[in-house]
């Protein structure tokens, strides 16, 4: 996935201007959770760093009983990239644009589905959002990730997704699922057609799954610094870009104070999200 190109991208690069093997190790589990328990616990000395998803921010307002404080037990380096999600439909659905399903789905209350990877994922959350903000509701069907929900609405098992373009821009371009709108605030540049939910009036919506770079909490500034300087060098490289966007990535390389204000109002957000769709903290 995202989270293993990532690191293998620029690892070696860093590793030679650190002067310092870089080493990728993958720990999955728990959305999240087990990396992030993991680099909150390393020693504070820069050589135990995390690339972290978006899931930093929303874990909070799913879990009662953290481990650790998205904010208070990391030490941001810098945001690495993003990326814009799809709002789809099966192409047998009337709907041709995004004002067309919200007025189908408006037509039938409660009635109709959408796919997710899973209660409480971002996906979930945000095709929440979205129904808030157009002031309808359907029915919530979770998958085991988001493979099995966008296979499901190529089978019209599901009303609509909301899926990663690397999950879904390839149905997209082949006709077999239509996208109605991307979920970030600009045009993404593979799909240069398709609308933004706010072009298509819903405005202020925004969702993007992002990534970035942490170590633990009492990293000593100066190696934060070095870190930062050293891994926006590398996010700003030509050859680092052109990679991210063939898989519908931007690189967004930021400062670390920048990074925490982003971890902040998305926390915030996140939680928001999770009431409006009455996910009790586990």
């Amino acid at each position: 996935g995202e989270t293993d190109l990532f690191p293998r991208t620029v690892a070696g690069r860093l590793g030679e201007v650190l002067g310092q093997p870089v080493v990728v190790e993958n720990r999955p589990g728990a959305t999240g959770i087990v990396a992030c328990e993991l680099v909150a616990q390393s020693k504070p000395d820069g050589y135990t760093v995390l690339l972290n998803t978006i899931h930093l921010a929303v874990t909070p307002a799913l879990h009662k009983k953290l481990s650790y404080d998205a904010v208070r037990d990391f030490a941001t380096v810098s945001l690495v990239a993003e990326q814009p999600n799809l709002l789809l439909v099966h192409p047998s659905l009337p709907a041709k644009s995004l004002k067309d399903f919200i007025a189908h789905v408006r037509a039938a209350p409660g009635k109709l589905t959408y796919g997710s990877s899973g209660v409480g994922t971002t996906t979930h959350l945000a095709t929440e959002l979205l129904l808030l903000a157009a002031k309808c509701n359907m029915i919530h069907v979770p998958y085991k990730g988001i493979g099995p929900a966008v296979t499901a609405l190529l089978g019209n098992e599901t009303t609509a997704v909301v899926s990663t373009f690397a999950s879904a821009l390839p149905h997209a371009k082949a006709g077999r699922l239509r996208a109605l709108a991307v979920t970030t605030l600009e045009r993404a540049k593979l799909l240069p057609d398709v609308p933004t939910v706010t072009e298509s009036g819903v405005p202020g919506y925004e969702f993007t799954v992002w990534y970035g770079l942490v170590a633990p909490a009492g990293t000593p500034r100066t190696v934060v610094e070095k870190l930062n300087k050293e891994t926006v060098s590398q996010l700003n490289s030509a050859a680092v870009q052109q990679r991210f966007e063939a898989q519908g990535l931007t690189v967004i390389p930021s400062t670390s104070a920048q990074y925490m204000a982003k971890l902040r109002s998305e926390a915030a957000k996140w939680a928001a999200a999770a009431r409006a769709a009455k996910i009790e903290p586990q």
